[in-house]
């Protein structure tokens, strides 16, 4: 054993480790890998290292509060906007609807209220459900597959490659699946164009984080490009459509679009929660991961698999929704940490939640008219994106 360095040597193992990185950036990974490789600090005592891995006393429970706060919240909003709107519903009667259609008792309400509650409400508050769900879960996997907290499903042009899929269909007159040509276009162009992102990010059998972003900033850009080509030959009705669900909207909500998105939602949320755990070794640094016998190359081809499923279902029916990926799983991890066996599942509630909620204020607000729900959410995003991203910067004591 070698003798203990005293603090006043100048031979210390701190000192280098300063120079090499003087903004701090590295901090929190070599920790990490410190723990995962079971040394950590050698100027510690092991008391502290097992006092590390504890989480904080205050966020023991924080998931399970959070989880019954996001439930509750929920079946709250989803009340609300069952009820409220031109034609106000009782909730009384919006819940004695739901158990008649249940077999569970209540009373059937008349025809007006029904034809309502069934055909235009419910349709929109479950589409809402099911693509803020998509949008938050998506979100967290992302960042977990990144390990950037800003990042979010668009950043690698699966938003953008499924709105030049419906643009195109809808500037080119494409009418072979009836009214589901543009979500399908949208669908079949999502997903090409991630494994376009893919394939063009992959050298030597690997694919990095950074090649795999600035990719996507590049497919990005190219499809904005098409976009404009598209609205450049469209005619005034195609510019007007186009424009509309560019902003994205739930207005044409109907039960058949709920079972197109169910099937993809389903799926991706069923799938997701199985790599949390992976996901929170990779947190400690692909070569820890590594060593800890995770194969990040398969994990990172299913997971962008799956946010690509999640995302292009989601643009396809409800246009371009941004920030609810960005939003909800970073406020998440601030309140209950980075653990992604909840934050997996929390985000879905949460993307959900808060989708549901925007959609009841983008149709109440300005009643009669309605607001684009992409535009209320990115007014309500970009003051949090800035705000993050200035928070970041503050901590890490700057940009290398």
């Amino acid at each position: 054993m070698s003798a203990p360095v005293r603090p006043g040597e100048g031979g210390t193992d701190t000192e280098p480790a300063k120079e090499s990185d003087p903004a701090g950036l590295n901090t929190r990974t070599a920790g990490a890998r410190s723990h995962a490789a079971g040394t950590g600090d050698p100027g510690r005592p092991p008391a502290d290292i097992s006092a590390a891995k504890t989480p904080p006393r205050n966020r023991r429970g924080a998931p399970a509060l959070l989880t019954a706060g996001l439930v509750a919240a929920l079946v709250v909003l989803g009340l609300l906007s069952a009820r409220i709107g031109a034609y106000g519903i009782p909730v009384g009667d919006v819940l004695g609807s739901l158990a008649h259609r249940s077999g569970l008792g209540g009373a059937p309400l008349d025809r007006v209220a029904e034809s309502v509650l069934w055909n235009v409400r419910l349709p929109r508050v479950v589409l809402a459900l099911l693509v803020g769900a998509s949008l938050g879960c998506a979100g967290a996997l992302m960042q977990g597959v990144f390990g950037n907290p800003l990042a979010e499903p668009g950043v690698i042009g699966i938003s953008s490659g499924a709105a030049v899929g419906a643009v195109a269909s809808i500037a080119l007159g494409l009418t072979f699946l009836g009214n589901w040509t543009v979500a399908a276009c949208a669908f079949v162009s999502g997903l090409a164009t991630v494994l376009l992102v893919y394939v063009l990010s992959r050298s030597g059998g690997r694919t990095e984080v950074v090649t795999l972003i600035l990719t996507g900033i590049a497919v990005n850009a190219f499809a904005g490009a098409l976009i404009g080509l598209f609205v450049f030959y469209a005619d005034n009705a195609q510019i007007s459509q186009i424009t509309f669900w560019q902003l994205g909207s739930l207005a044409q909500a109907t039960w058949p679009k709920v079972l197109a998105v169910l099937p993809c939602a389903l799926l991706g949320l069923l799938v997701a929660p199985f790599y949390a755990r992976k996901l929170d070794l990779l947190s400690l640094g692909e070569r820890s991961a590594r060593h800890l016998g995770v194969d990040v190359e398969r994990l990172r081809v299913a997971l962008v698999l799956v946010v690509a499923l999640f995302t292009a279902a989601a643009v396809a029916v409800a246009g371009i929704v941004t920030f609810v990926g960005l939003l909800v799983p970073h406020l998440l991890r601030m309140a209950a940490g980075p653990g992604h066996r909840f934050l997996v599942p929390g985000s879905a509630l949460g993307g959900a939640a808060v989708l549901v909620a925007a959609d009841l204020a983008a149709r109440t607000v300005a009643q009669p008219a309605e607001l684009p729900l992409g535009v209320l959410t990115a007014l309500l995003g970009s003051p949090f994106f800035f705000w993050l991203l200035r928070r970041t910067r503050r901590r890490q004591g700057g940009w290398a």
